[in-house]
C-alpha cells in the first residue's frame, strides 16, 4: 500500500497543534468563566486528603489539564498554603479529573467542529462583554479540539496499512512494557496527556490498534504528563519537589498493578465496551476514568505511606514559607481585646522577621544574581501581603468591642506597624525588579557602586532588625537606634548621589546603569523612613 507520506506528516502535525490550541482555549476560557478563584479553591478546600482528593478533581476540569493542577498545587506547596500531605490528594484528584477531556473526546462531534470554531469566533470578535468573550473562547476551544482530532485521525488512518506500523502493535500486544515506554516518550515530548490519549483514541477508533496494545499506551501516557510537575519543582522547596515526585510515583506504582493484572483489566475493559455499547473512542475514555479512579481508591488509604517513602526518596529538611498566620485564633477576641491584641502583636512581629528575611535574600541576589534568593524573596512579599489582610481583618474585629485607651492606642500601633512592614516588602519587591533589569539588560555597576550599595542594605537591614526587635520586646533603646540609623541613611543616600554624578560625568559608569544605582537607593531609603516608623509607635511619638 502507497502512503502519502508528505499529507500524513501535515496533518498529524497540523491538526495535534489545533488541539493543543483547543485544550489551551478551553481550558482559559473555563477558568476565566468559573472566575479566576482556583488557588482560592485548593487553599480553602483541602483542609483532608479526601477534600483534596475533590478540589483537584474541579479544578483539573476547569483548567483542563492535570500537569497544570500539579504544577499550581507545588506552587502552593512551595509558597506554604498547603502540605505536602494535603497536596497528595489533590494530585491524585487531578489524575481523575483529567479523565473528563477523553470522555468530551469520546462523544465524537467532529463533523461539528467547524461550525462550533464558527460560534466561538462570533462571541470572541463581535462582543465586548468580558464574559461573552470568555464563553465564546470556551467554545472555540472545544471546537478546535474536535477539529484538530479530524485532521490527526485522517493523517493517521493510512498507518492501519502500514506493515511496519502493524509489526509495532503487534510488539506492543505481546510486550506491555514497550507500550508503556512509547506512550511515556510521546507524552514527554507532547507535553499533554490529553493530546497523546486523543491520538490513542483515533488510532483505536480507526482499527490500526487492538486493545491490548492501546492499553499499555494509555498507562505511559499518564506517567509521561508528570514530567511537567517534575520540571516545575526545579529549584523549589523540598516538600515542593516531594509533591512532583509522588505524582509520579503515584501513576508509576498504579501502572506496575495493572500491568500485573492486564489480562482480567483488558477482559473488564472489554465488558464494559459491550455492556454499554461504547464507541472506540468512548471505550479509551472508560479504560482511561476507571484506571485513575481504581487507582485513586487504591493507593488513597495508604497517603502516610507516600509520605514515609518520598521523605525517604527526597532527604532535606524542609524550608517554607508559612502564608497563614499562626497566632490570630478568633476565640481570644471573645476572652479578651487585651489578650487579642497580644497574639495580634505576635503575628505582626512575625511578618517583621519576614521582612528582614526578604531584605537578606534581596541583597544575596543583588551579590550573587542567583534566581534562588529572588524567588525566595518574592515568596516572602507574598506572605507579607497575606498576613498584612489576615491580621488587619483580626484587628478590625477587635474594634468590633469596645477598646480601653490603653487597648485603643496599642490597636492603632498595629495598624500603622502592619502598613509599614508590607510597605517593606513593596520596595524590595522594586529592588528586586531593579536587579532583573540589570540582568536582562546587562547593565554593568562600577565596583564603587556595588560596595556603596552593599553598605547602605547593612545598615537598612540592621535598621529593620532593630525596629522588629523595638516592637517585639518594647525596646526603647532599640527604638533609639533605629532613629539614629535612619538619620544615617538619609545622609548616605545623599553622599553616594553625589559620588554617583561625579562617575557619570566622569564617564565611569553608563547613564542606564545611574539610573538603577539611584534608584536602589531611593528603596533603601524608603525602607529606612518605614523602619523608623515602627520604632516611633514603640517610643509613642
Amino acid at each position: 500500500m502507497e502512503i502519502d507520506v508528505q499529507t500524513l506528516i501535515f496533518e498529524f502535525i497540523g491538526g495535534l497543534g489545533i488541539f493543543l490550541l483547543g485544550i489551551k482555549y478551553m481550558g482559559e476560557g473555563l477558568q476565566k468563566t468559573a472566575g479566576d478563584r482556583l488557588r482560592d479553591v485548593l487553599d480553602k478546600f483541602t483542609s483532608n486528603p479526601f477534600m483534596g482528593v475533590l478540589a483537584g478533581i474541579v479544578v483539573t476540569i476547569l483548567i483542563q489539564s492535570s500537569s497544570g493542577t500539579t504544577v499550581l498545587t507545588i506552587g502552593l506547596v512551595n509558597a506554604g498554603f498547603m502540605s505536602f500531605r494535603q497536596a497528595i490528594g489533590v494530585i491524585m484528584g487531578a489524575n481523575i479529573g483529567t479523565t473528563v477531556t477523553a470522555f468530551i473526546i469520546g462523544i465524537d462531534l467532529g463533523e461539528y467542529a467547524l461550525p462550533i470554531v464558527a460560534v466561538g469566533s462570533f462571541l470572541l470578535f463581535f462582543f465586548k462583554n468580558p464574559k461573552i468573550n470568555h464563553i465564546g473562547q470556551t467554545i472555540f476551544g472545544f471546537g478546535a479540539l474536535f477539529l484538530g482530532l479530524e485532521f490527526m485521525s485522517s493523517g493517521m488512518s493510512p498507518l492501519r496499512g502500514l506493515q511496519a506500523f502493524q509489526d509495532l502493535t503487534v510488539s506492543m500486544s505481546a510486550n506491555p512494557i514497550l507500550g508503556v515506554a512509547i506512550g511515556t516518550v510521546f507524552t514527554v515530548i507532547v507535553q499533554s496527556s490529553s493530546a497523546t490519549i486523543g491520538i490513542l483514541q483515533s488510532l483505536f477508533s480507526q482499527g490500526a490498534i487492538p486493545l491490548d496494545a492501546a492499553l499499555p499506551v494509555l498507562f505511559g501516557d499518564n506517567i509521561g504528563t508528570t514530567i511537567t510537575a517534575v520540571l516545575a519543582s526545579i529549584g523549589a522547596s523540598v516538600a515542593a519537589k516531594r509533591a512532583a515526585f509522588t505524582h509520579v510515583a503515584f501513576n508509576l506504582i498504579g501502572t506496575i498493578i495493572v500491568l500485573v493484572l492486564l489480562g482480567f483489566y483488558t477482559q473488564f475493559v472489554s465488558y464494559l465496551q459491550t455492556t454499554f455499547d461504547l464507541g472506540p473512542e468512548m471505550t479509551i475514555a472508560f479504560a482511561h476514568g476507571s484506571f485513575n479512579i481504581a487507582n485513586t481508591i487504591i493507593q488513597f488509604p495508604f497517603i502516610g505511606a507516600l509520605v514515609w517513602l518520598m521523605v525517604k526518596l527526597v532527604p532535606g529538611e524542609d524550608v517554607m514559607v508559612e502564608y497563614k498566620p499562626k497566632h490570630l485564633d478568633p476565640i481570644f477576641i471573645q476572652q479578651s481585646s487585651t489578650l487579642a491584641l497580644d497574639q495580634a502583636k505576635k503575628e505582626v512581629s512575625r511578618m517583621g522577621e519576614y521582612a528582614i528575611r526578604g531584605l537578606e535574600e534581596t541583597n544575596q541576589y543583588l551579590a550573587t544574581d542567583q534566581t534562588k534568593h529572588s524567588d525566595m524573596a518574592m515568596q516572602l512579599e507574598g506572605a507579607l501581603n497575606n498576613l498584612d489582610q489576615e491580621i488587619t481583618g483580626y484587628l478590625v474585629n477587635i474594634s468590633t468591642d469596645s477598646l480601653s485607651e490603653a487597648d485603643s492606642s496599642r490597636h492603632t500601633s498595629l495598624m500603622n506597624t502592619i502598613r509599614d512592614i508590607e510597605r517593606i516588602g513593596d520596595h524590595f519587591e522594586n529592588l528586586i525588579e531593579l536587579v532583573d533589569y540589570k540582568k536582562a539588560h546587562k547593565v554593568k555597576l562600577t565596583e564603587q557602586a556595588m560596595t556603596e550599595l552593599n553598605e547602605m542594605f547593612d545598615i537598612t537591614i540592621f535598621a529593620v532588625k532593630q525596629a522588629v526587635k523595638a516592637l517585639e520586646n518594647s525596646d526603647k533603646e532599640a527604638a533609639l537606634d533605629v532613629v539614629q540609623k535612619e538619620e544615617e541613611i538619609d545622609r548616605m543616600e545623599k553622599e553616594y548621589r553625589k559620588k554617583h554624578i561625579i562617575r557619570v560625568n566622569e564617564g565611569q559608569c553608563s547613564g542606564t546603569a545611574g539610573i538603577v544605582f539611584v534608584d536602589m537607593l531611593s528603596n533603601l531609603e524608603r525602607i529606612g523612613d518605614h523602619a523608623v516608623n515602627i520604632a516611633e509607635d514603640v517610643l509613642g511619638v
